[in-house]
C-alpha cells in the first residue's frame, strides 16, 4: 500500500481524501493541517498538526500538498521535498518554471521525488495539448473552460463595497466552440471565446448599479468579457449555486494532406471541481511513489508521467484488457 499524508484541508483535501478511500492500493496516513487538529472533522482520517510532519519521516511514501497556489505551495513544496516525495497542484502557468527549477534542486539535493503542477489544467489538458500537437504537428489547439465556477472571480466581487456573497461562472461561446471544431477561422478573443454570469447577493440598500458598472469594467477579470451580472438573495444562492461544478475541453485540429483534416476532442463535466483535481492528484501521487521506488529523484511534471505509472494495474492486466 502507498502510505499518503494530505497537507491542508480545504476543499481540495477534502477531494483527495474521498480518492484514496476508492484507490485499492492507497491509503491515507493522516491530514496535516495548519488550523487547530481539533476543529478539523475528516472523512475518517487522523489529524495532526503540521508541525508533527516531520516526525512521520519513514512513514508517509507521498505528501499531497493542498494549499494554494498565490502564496502556499511556493513555500510549501519545497519545504516537503526535503524530507518527502511530494505531489503538488500549482496552477499559476506563468511561475510553473520557476516553481519546477526551485522544487527540482531541492529534491535532488535531498533526494526526494517530486510532481508538480497536477490537476486537469494545468495537468490532462496539458497531456492533451502535446498528444494533440505530437500527432497533429500541422494544426492548432484551442481551449475552453467552462461551464463552471471560477473562484477567484467570485472573490473579486466579494471584495466590491455592498456585496456579501457571489458565484461566477466561466460559460464557453457555443458559437465558437463549434467553429474551432469544425475547423472554421474563427477570431479567438477573450471576448468570442468565453462570457461571464455573476450572481451576487448584495447588502440591502446597496447601489445596486454601481456593483454592476464595478463588477463588468473590473481589470483582468470582467473588463474584457461579455458579463451578465444577476441579483438574488442568500437563500436563492445557497439552493442553486451551492456546488463547484467545473470542465472545459481542449480541441485540436490539424490537416495530413489538402482537403484532409482532422479534429480530437477531449471535454470534462465535472460536478465537483476539487473533488476530481483531488483524483488527479490521487492517481499521480502514486506514479510519484512508482518513480521514487525506481529511484528517480527531482522534480517531474505530467509530461513525464507514463499511463502505466498512474494506474493501480500491473503491466500485464492492461496489456490484456486495455491495449
Amino acid at each position: 500500500m502507498v502510505a499518503v499524508a494530505i497537507n491542508g484541508y480545504g476543499n481540495l483535501g477534502r477531494g483527495v481524501e474521498r480518492a484514496l478511500a476508492l484507490a485499492p492500493d492507497m491509503e491515507c496516513v493522516g491530514v496535516f493541517t495548519r488550523r487547530d487538529p481539533a476543529s478539523v472533522t475528516t472523512y475518517g482520517a487522523s489529524v495532526y498538526a503540521l508541525e508533527q510532519l516531520s516526525e512521520f519521516k519513514g512513514k508517509i511514501d507521498v505528501v499531497i500538498n493542498c494549499g494554494g497556489s498565490a502564496t502556499d505551495l511556493e513555500v510549501q513544496t519545497p519545504q516537503v521535498a526535503k524530507l518527502f516525495n511530494v505531489v503538488d497542484s500549482f496552477d499559476t502557468h506563468a511561475k510553473i518554471p520557476q516553481h519546477f527549477a526551485t522544487v527540482d534542486a531541492t529534491a535532488r539535493e535531498a533526494g526526494t521525488t517530486a510532481i508538480i503542477s497536477v490537476g486537469w489544467d494545468p495537468g490532462l489538458f496539458s497531456m492533451i495539448r502535446v498528444l494533440g500537437e505530437a500527432v497533429l504537428p500541422q494544426g492548432c489547439s484551442t481551449t475552453f473552460w467552462g461551464r463552471g465556477v471560477s473562484q477567484g472571480h467570485s472573490d473579486a466581487i466579494r471584495r466590491i463595497e455592498g456585496v456579501l456573497d457571489a458565484r461566477q461562472y466561466t460559460v464557453p461561446v457555443e458559437e465558437t466552440v463549434e467553429a474551432v471544431k469544425a475547423g472554421k477561422d474563427v477570431e479567438l478573443t477573450a471576448r468570442t471565446m468565453h462570457t461571464r454570469e455573476c450572481y451576487v447577493v448584495a447588502e440591502q440598500g446597496a447601489d445596486l448599479e454601481r456593483i454592476e458598472r464595478e463588477i463588468v469594467t473590473m481589470p483582468n477579470y470582467f473588463a474584457d468579457y461579455n458579463t451578465t451580472v444577476h441579483f438574488i438573495s442568500a437563500e436563492e444562492l445557497a439552493e442553486k449555486h451551492n456546488g463547484i461544478p467545473h470542465g472545459g475541453q481542449v480541441i485540436r485540429t490539424g490537416s495530413t494532406a489538402e482537403d484532409v483534416n482532422h479534429a480530437i476532442h477531449f471535454e470534462l463535466a465535472l460536478d465537483s471541481n476539487p473533488e476530481f483535481t483531488g483524483s488527479v492528484l490521487v492517481a499521480t501521487a502514486r506514479a510519484c511513489a512508482k518513480k521514487s521506488a525506481a529511484g528517480l529523484t527531482g522534480a517531474y511534471s505530467v509530461f513525464d508521467l507514463s499511463l502505466a505509472e498512474l494506474s493501480a494495474r500491473s503491466a500485464e492486466d492492461l496489456r490484456a484488457h486495455s491495449l
